[in-house]
């Protein structure tokens, strides 16, 4: 089993930032696309963004277009998400990703999960 260790998440009023980071074993890191999903009370885990494994393509669901970006560093094995202008919409807990689909855009779930941090954003 692999193991995403996610870090990050918090508390912030609307219209702030966070920065979500997840770290994964050099081995995985290097040969898997890296993603975000995110799961709020009552509803279904939902895609939030990937990156395939070189970081030449990204994709994002629409609600954070404009608004979220994701990247990787190889040095430190670690992918981000940077989270800008949050709405209360995007309280949710948020899991890191990894796929061996060297191209997974995060139409289904991947092979692999972090175990989740909490995001809460305040109106």
């Amino acid at each position: 089993q692999v193991q995403l260790e996610e870090s990050g998440g918090g508390l912030v009023q609307a219209g702030g930032s966070l920065r979500l980071s997840c770290r994964a074993p050099e081995r995985t890191f290097s040969s898997h696309a890296m993603g975000w999903f995110r799961q709020a009370p009552g509803k279904e885990r939902e895609f939030v963004a990937t990156i395939n494994w070189i970081g030449e393509s990204t994709y994002y669901t629409d609600s954070v277009k404009g608004r979220f970006t994701i990247s990787r560093d190889y040095a430190k094995n670690a992918v981000y998400l940077q989270m800008n202008s949050l709405k209360p919409e995007d309280t949710a807990v948020y899991y890191c990703a990894a796929d061996p689909n060297r191209a997974y855009s995060g139409a289904y779930y991947p092979r692999y999960w972090g175990q989740g941090t909490q995001v809460t954003v305040s109106s």
